[in-house]
């Protein structure tokens, strides 16, 4: 009888182990490059389904996706896009008034290329992992927002104008959170950058408002190269994790919550109205363990019932 039971135990932890081969298995089975097509058609996959203008995905899909079509709604539910750390994992190359949401992206070269396209949105997005999240390039009036930026080499490039990028948290990216490379007029406003190597890094930029952000314990909050940004908005600033630990001496003004001393970040650039507390930016839902990770866990529950149960018959049978 008992080894009977042992037996028993001992299957459902091998059927748990395969479980977790076969998931494995299909994580790393890369589908064909995917194409949404200028007619509206899906080609490589179907795992996205179409109602009119809306893709909405119905499983995660490991491949990379070229959308070749204005006016599309992208809609990842929750899902993940993964690559191999080569490909790009979304394209908008030459279209305009696209909207990308709720997708998780990771392991990619950049996650996603608007590239040559106006008036997109980017929202509540992950791009974790990547070598760069986001890449805009010769793009304007688009719309970045909502969207968990972490992990990655950089999170987001801008070389371009009139873009806004809103209410983000860009966090533990390894060198850069936001690269403005040559870009001006843009509204960098509300976000959350932290513990990345360098929080925002200006190259030959001008006229870009960075306002209303969090610069929280980037080993660099700011780089600068032969650049100035507009770092207020002529009442309020930025919060500076270490402000005070430059300025100690620096009094509130008028009671207003902000700082009566500039933030210097050099010669060219400051913030002449740095807030005294964070501003409040919607947290970003936490994330749902993988598959996987339920599954490892699982069989830690059965292994350990196993051995539970192993142990309480032998004591019985004494």
């Amino acid at each position: 009888m008992i080894r009977k039971q042992i037996a028993v135990l001992i299957l459902l932890l091998i059927l748990c182990l395969a479980t977790v081969s076969i998931s494995k298995i299909d994580m790393v089975k890369a589908e064909s490059t995917i194409y949404i097509r200028a007619n509206g058609s899906v080609e490589g996959t179907a795992k996205i389904q179409r109602m009119g203008d809306i893709y909405t995905f119905t499983a995660d899909i490991y491949g990379s996706i070229v959308v070749e079509r204005d006016d599309v709604v992208l809609n990842g539910a929750g899902y993940m896009l993964q690559g191999d750390g080569n490909e790009n994992g979304i394209t908008l190359s030459y279209i305009s008034n696209n909207t990308v949401k709720n997708l998780k992206l990771s392991s990619f070269n950049i996650g996603i290329v608007v590239m040559g396209s106006d008036n997109n949105k980017i929202l509540e997005n992950t791009l974790t992992d990547n070598f760069r999240g986001l890449d805009l390039t010769a793009s304007k009036n688009n719309t970045v927002s909502g969207n968990y930026i972490t992990n990655n080499n950089d999170g987001i490039a801008l070389e371009n104008m009139y873009n806004t990028i809103v209410e983000n948290i860009i966090t533990n990216n390894s060198d850069v959170g936001i690269f403005l490379n040559g870009a001006g007029y843009n509204n960098i406003i509300g976000n959350n950058i932290t513990k990345n190597s360098r929080g925002i890094l200006v190259h030959i930029c001008y006229n870009n408002v960075i306002c209303h952000n969090n610069f929280v314990n980037n080993t660099n909050h700011v780089g600068t190269d032969h650049s100035n940004g507009i770092w207020d908005n002529g009442e309020e600033g930025n919060y500076w994790s270490d402000y005070e630990e430059r300025y100690p001496d620096a009094k509130e003004l008028d009671g207003s919550g902000v700082w009566n001393t500039p933030y210097v970040i050099d010669e060219d650039n400051q913030d002449n109205y740095p807030l005294m507390r964070p501003v409040m930016i919607p947290e970003f839902p936490d994330e749902e363990p993988l598959p996987t990770t339920l599954l490892v866990a699982s069989i830690v529950v059965v292994a350990v019932a196993s051995l539970g149960l192993i142990v309480y018959f032998k004591k019985r049978k004494r």
